[in-house]
């Protein structure tokens, strides 16, 4: 380990609160396991859950260093004989100097070591760089995971996907487009609203001006739909109710608004609804659950089929996170903020 520094640059917070417990701080380079694979990290990508962490939503150790997923150049590999012989490590080619994306906590550091499961060397013939790797896995494994597991999307369903212009949103609408599904989705403006309907939503709901429940009855002939995902949480779980189909399913995902408070389990049973509140983590266990879903998001983003969009590059600075932290649950962005980290 002598070819590395004895210290790395990251971004950390030692205490819960707003922003301003963000902050850059030297930390001892990352002690590799023998199971790990250190990355040296090129890019990071700004995720609410970074927020959920940051503010104490979420309880981690603290200090914590920032950042849930990563993408960057592999500099060095495992050391235990039972990894490198493992057949998913085998499958998925680590080799010094490819380069791969990260998906754990703690990746807003100049190098991060990281078990070999939770990292993904990315195809050289992908056509995929460490910028779009780290804008996209995240959210798109989310998508992939939640839409062929949380609830399986098929031909001739309608989706409902709320802040349908945002990071998970787009990949969102792409995605369930390309399964066969009608997409309804809400967000705040019309140039959003236009963007999302480029992604592939059918019908767009400005819910600073529409009645979202009259207007999903009203596209869907008083019918509802067949699945809502719904990243937002405290302000619209309630109305979700309203415009599912009977034996419909909810799938809630996220706390932009704030968490889900406590409810009677009886909600469900006037139409029978389905809810889950699933976690990409908990679907990408297993290496071979991970090799699955890296593979899946590999082949639908160098196809085409699913775009990743970048909304805007932030320094690697406390000021740069602090803003993009700011910046992200205001609404004011579409698609994915991402951290400059390093060359």
């Amino acid at each position: 380990m002598s070819q590395f520094p004895a210290t790395v640059k990251a971004i950390t917070f030692s205490k819960t609160g707003d922003v301003g417990v963000i902050e850059k701080t030297d930390q001892p380079f990352p002690k590799q396991g023998p199971g790990d694979v250190i990355l040296k990290v090129e890019y990071a990508g700004v995720n609410f859950i970074d927020t959920y962490f940051r503010n104490g939503l979420y309880p981690v150790p603290l200090p914590a260093i920032v950042g849930s997923e990563a993408a960057g150049v592999i500099v060095a590999l495992p050391t235990d004989p039972e990894v490198l012989n493992h057949p998913e490590y085998k499958a998925r080619r680590y080799a010094i100097g490819a380069k791969a994306i990260a998906n754990s906590r703690g990746t807003n550091a100049e190098y991060i070591a990281i078990p070999w499961e939770k990292i993904f060397p990315i195809p050289p013939d992908s056509g995929i760089d460490t910028r779009t790797g780290a804008a996209g896995f995240l959210q798109a494994t989310t998508v992939l995971t939640f839409m062929n597991e949380a609830y399986e999307v098929k031909k001739g369903d309608t989706v409902f996907i709320h802040t349908v212009a945002g990071g998970f949103g787009l990949i969102a609408a792409q995605y369930a487009k390309f399964k066969g599904a009608t997409v309804i989705g809400t967000t705040s403006t019309d140039v959003k609203a236009e963007l999302a309907k480029a992604h592939g939503a059918d019908h767009v709901i400005l819910y600073t001006k529409e009645d979202i429940v009259q207007r999903v009855l009203g596209i869907t002939n008083g019918v509802g739909v067949d699945v809502v995902f719904d990243g937002v949480g405290k302000d619209t779980f309630d109305n979700n109710f309203k415009f599912l189909k009977r034996k419909g399913t909810l799938i809630s995902f996220g706390n932009a608004s704030g968490p889900v408070p406590p409810f009677s389990l009886f909600k469900l049973v006037e139409k029978n609804i389905k809810l889950l509140r699933p976690t990409v983590v908990n679907y990408m266990v297993t290496p071979e659950e991970g090799t699955h879903y890296s593979k899946l998001f590999f082949d639908v983003v160098s196809k085409g089929i699913v775009k990743i969009n970048i909304f805007h590059e932030y320094p690697f600075t406390a000021e740069g996170v602090q803003q993009a932290q700011t910046d992200l649950p205001r609404g004011k962005s579409t698609g994915k903020l991402i951290i400059k980290i390093g060359d």
